[in-house]
């Protein structure tokens, strides 16, 4: 256990990935120093990976990085949380100037199969350009051999749902639902601490050296949920906008002050709009915060009219 008193939400540094269809969107709009002169696509704003780690930017526990506060202070901090070898979720904001790939994520039978991690995801949309797209699940029921076929024929697009969206959407994306993020979004991703995808389609597009991407198509085939077809958006119930075994992802607009969570369970929220400040610290838009189980002052207070944030915890 680390000696320090617990007085204030945590923050962590966030670590920028370098994108093919990624922009400068989450510093014109979120106020994060990108490196210069490349197309920032992904802020990992939580994560505890072997090869990534969140590190603590703020208070006594600046440096430490999340897997130390899992494995050493997981009490004082998660509070009573499911065991897990690391923090069992990954946080990012993605910006997607261009279209990404078609894509797929494994169910956990896949992923011990191919040796792979098996991954369920969710979207919140913050920003999206008119007319601005997303492609999730099957347009019509499909057999994985019809499927290949279009691959083959190049009329994969025609198989796959396109829905329009808008700031305020939000997706649910269960491991082996086909999906790809549309240009001109600006999405929040809260997704099982994984780092598998199996792209099964790239629009034929190349590298600088004008190269294509690597593609996982025996993969992919193996991984579609082939009776996936036509998935809704989120309808939310109250604050509630999805409850998940692995998750449980809630919007709040603050009107006035409301505790993060029970003393003794953590909450980690993301700032959407307004402004907000919790113990010491102000949050602004884009900005990530993590309020541990045992921080005695739990209060969220907006700053501004119109604050919402997104409100994560991890079920018993």
């Amino acid at each position: 256990m680390f000696k320090f008193n617990l007085t204030s939400a945590l923050t962590f540094e966030p670590i920028f990935m370098e994108r093919i269809w990624g922009g400068r969107r989450l510093e014109l709009e979120f106020g994060k120093k990108l490196p210069p002169d490349v197309k920032i696509g992904e802020s990992w704003e939580i994560v505890d990976r072997p090869e990534v780690q969140s590190v603590v930017r703020n208070g006594p526990l600046r440096g430490k990085t999340l897997h130390e506060l899992w494995t050493q202070d997981r009490q004082r901090i998660f509070g009573d949380v499911p065991d897990s070898r690391r923090f069992p979720l990954l946080m990012k904001l993605l910006d997607a100037e261009e279209k990404l790939s078609l894509q797929v994520h494994p169910s956990e039978k896949v992923a011990d199969e191919r040796a792979g991690e098996p991954k369920t995801e969710f979207w919140y949309v913050a920003g999206a350009d008119p007319g601005a797209e997303l492609f999730l699940g099957l347009r019509e029921p499909i057999t994985r051999a019809q499927f290949k076929r279009a691959l083959d024929k190049g009329t994969v697009e025609d198989c796959v749902q396109k829905i329009r969206v808008k700031p305020g959407d939000a997706m649910f994306l269960p491991a082996g639902r086909v999906h790809a993020v549309g240009a001109g979004n600006l999405l929040v991703e809260i997704q099982q601490n994984s780092d598998t995808t199996y792209r099964v389609f790239d629009w034929n597009r190349v590298d600088d050296k004008g190269k294509p991407r690597e593609l996982h198509i025996e993969q992919a085939l193996q991984s579609i949920d082939f009776n996936d077809v036509q998935p809704e958006l989120l309808r939310p119930e109250g604050d509630v906008l999805v409850r998940h075994a692995l998750f449980e992802i809630q919007k709040w607009n603050l009107h006035g002050p409301r505790e993060a969570a029970p003393h003794g369970r953590f909450a980690i929220f993301c700032c959407l709009t307004g402004s907000l400040r919790c113990a010491d610290a102000d949050f602004a838009p884009g900005e990530f915060f993590l309020v541990p189980a045992h921080l005695e002052d739990r209060q969220l207070k907006p700053q501004s009219e119109g604050t919402n944030i997104l409100r994560v915890t991890i079920p018993l």
